[in-house]
């Protein structure tokens, strides 16, 4: 299926996938998490981060924003060993995008006021903190800069890691305390370890269709759909050599990809599989396996519900 260029940005940005390309209303799905403990996790997740607690059973629970936006999904298994973050491919963060640099500085304040310690760097297009979870998880809590402050340089967005300047942040909340993460609060982008950058290429924008929006950072790099700086980030920073994680370790079972229509999740799927990759239904919904090991899954909008669950069928 052809995308029409009027679906994707008019920026000029980037370089656009080679066939299909990935619609600009994507936008990401819940992270499924593998932990040791739910209670230990979401106190973590509710009490440091502000997440809300949208439904949950004996072995799992799905957490988002007070509105119903699902963000993470955790998936206990007693007794697995925490993440080796740096060596093993798979998740490197998922990221949690706020609405607006305020909620950024509300949420420093908090980290400050119950003794939490996060990383923190400017990236040119956002500003971000970085965590890890009770497991040894990766988590980005960033905002974004407008788009029309981005800046690139033959085509490619223009992207850094800098000293974040905390304290001009902290001021942009004017004195407001964080009250758990705000409305228009959404799941940002995912950052993988992978083993290969071409091969994360062939897979990710030759053949789900992401454009490539920064393709110069040492180690790395970062695709979009519809001019973001960047929904998928990929890098080999953990060695060509490093497994994938072991069943008895935490880790990132699958993240997701919501799409408009399941006209266009049929379209993706498609287009994945006549190049060459294998993929597979999980109910409904295609499941792929990128050549690194990390599962991914195509979601239609109109097919998940608020809480992040499978809408219901009419009756």
């Amino acid at each position: 299926m052809t995308i029409d260029a009027g679906e994707h940005d008019a920026t000029g940005w980037g370089i656009p996938a080679p066939a299909y390309r990935l619609p600009a209303a994507l936008r990401l799905g819940t992270a499924r998490l593998q932990i040791a403990s739910l209670e230990r996790s979401l106190s973590y997740y509710q009490r440091v981060l502000g997440l809300a607690l949208l439904r949950r059973d004996a072995r799992s629970a799905l957490l988002g924003t007070r509105a119903g936006v699902p963000i993470v999904e955790l998936v206990e298994r007693p007794g697995i060993r925490p993440s080796p973050h740096q060596a093993r491919l798979g998740l490197y963060h998922f990221a949690i995008l706020l609405p607006d640099r305020s909620a950024l500085g509300r949420f420093i304040t908090h980290l400050a006021a119950i003794g939490e310690r996060a990383g923190a760097s400017d990236h040119l297009v956002s500003e971000a903190l970085y965590l890890h979870d009770p497991d040894g998880l990766g988590i980005e809590v960033y905002a974004d800069r407008p788009r029309d402050e981005w800046r690139t340089l033959d085509r490619e967005i223009r992207m850094d890691t800098k000293p974040l300047d905390v304290e001009s942040v902290v001021r942009c909340a004017h004195g407001a305390t964080w009250d758990g993460v705000p409305d228009g609060t959404v799941p940002g982008h995912m950052h993988l370890h992978v083993t290969d950058l071409d091969a994360a290429a062939r897979f990710y924008h030759d053949g789900l269709g992401f454009d490539k929006m920064v393709w110069s950072y040492p180690g790395a790099l970062f695709l979009g759909a519809g001019g973001y700086h960047h929904h998928l980030g990929v890098n080999t920073w953990a060695g060509a050599a490093a497994p994938r994680a072991s069943d008895e370790e935490a880790q990132l079972l699958d993240w997701g990809i919501v799409l408009p229509t399941a006209r266009d999740v049929a379209a993706a799927a498609e287009r994945i599989a006549a190049a060459g990759y294998a993929v597979h239904l999980e109910g409904e919904a295609p499941l792929l396996t990128d050549p690194s090991g990390t599962r991914l899954r195509l979601v239609a909008a109109d097919s998940v519900a608020a809480d992040g669950g499978p809408v219901s069928p009419p009756r």
